[in-house]
């Protein structure tokens, strides 16, 4: 268990100091291209798949659980309803997901049609908005976790810091091949390495700005701290669902794939259940 006392610091502070380290890592990742201009297939498809499973364990343990503790407390508990948050803030998070998904043109790497309204954008910017609508809410459930600190003490405040870090590490450890993901398809095409660089990291610029914006929501509106949380693990489980479990099994690497996921579950929930 991690000492609150040792962590005294503004949740706003601490969630901005998380998801510049996750932009950081994903800047890392991109920076493959500055020694390689492909990787391995069964690379790219395991740490998707791992991706996947990262999310998927930490929007249950780091959000939806913390989500449903906090009901629980309340008077949604008194009335048997310390569900009713958590499912309202999950499905509110993929409809939003949803809805910018439809609105907002983009393209993922592996495709050659780009998604949303026809546009006449240059295929670099489709790129990095498809992993920016990714790493917004990583971002957001970094800063919400962070930010619920803010409404707790003692036992609960330890346990929510642990669930935060183990959550920010997560989310760094599979934004590097992220990064990557990015910059090396742009460098296949005859980008310079350098500007593959450039888009590469800015994809991931968008998470400090979310970490802040969740945070601050949080601290300011204690109410709608198990809506917010559950509302970034609605968020995530939609970009696994719609983006990285698909794309990590379209060029037929399915059992890799399948059991990178089994490896990120497994590494987020030790990461979670050790810290927090």
């Amino acid at each position: 268990m991690i000492a609150a006392s040792h962590w005294q610091m503004n949740p706003i502070l601490m969630a901005l100091i998380a998801t510049c380290g996750t932009w950081l890592l994903t800047a890392s990742g991109a920076g493959l291209v500055l020694l390689t201009k492909s990787v391995s297939q069964r690379y790219l498809d395991a740490s998707l798949g791992m991706a996947a499973g990262v999310m998927i364990a930490a929007s249950f343990w780091s959000l939806l659980a913390p989500s449903i503790a906090m009901s629980e407390a309340g008077w949604y508990g008194d009335y048997g309803l310390a569900w009713l948050p958590a499912l309202i803030g999950f499905f509110l998070g993929a409809l939003v997901l949803l809805g910018i998904d439809r609105i907002l043109p983009h393209l993922h790497p592996r495709l050659s049609t780009p998604e949303g309204p026809s546009t006449s954008w240059r295929r670099s910017t489709l790129l990095v908005l498809a992993i920016t609508l990714h790493n917004i809410p990583e971002g957001l459930a970094v800063g919400v976790a962070f930010g619920a600190l803010g409404r707790l003490t003692g036992a609960a405040y330890e346990a929510q810091l642990g669930a935060a870090i183990a959550l920010a590490v997560g989310i760094g450890l599979q934004n590097f091949p992220e990064g990557t993901a990015v910059a090396l398809p742009l460098r296949r095409e005859g980008m310079s390495r350098a500007r593959c660089l450039w888009y590469g990291q800015l994809s991931a610029v968008v998470e400090p700005a979310a970490g802040v914006a969740g945070a601050a929501l949080v601290l300011a509106m204690s109410a709608i701290l198990p809506y917010a949380l559950a509302f970034a693990a609605g968020a995530m489980i939609f970009v696994v669902a719609e983006e990285l479990i698909p794309e990590s099994q379209s060029e037929g690497n399915v059992d890799l794939a399948t059991m990178a996921v089994i490896v990120g579950f497994c590494v987020m929930m030790t990461l979670d259940v050790a810290l927090g």
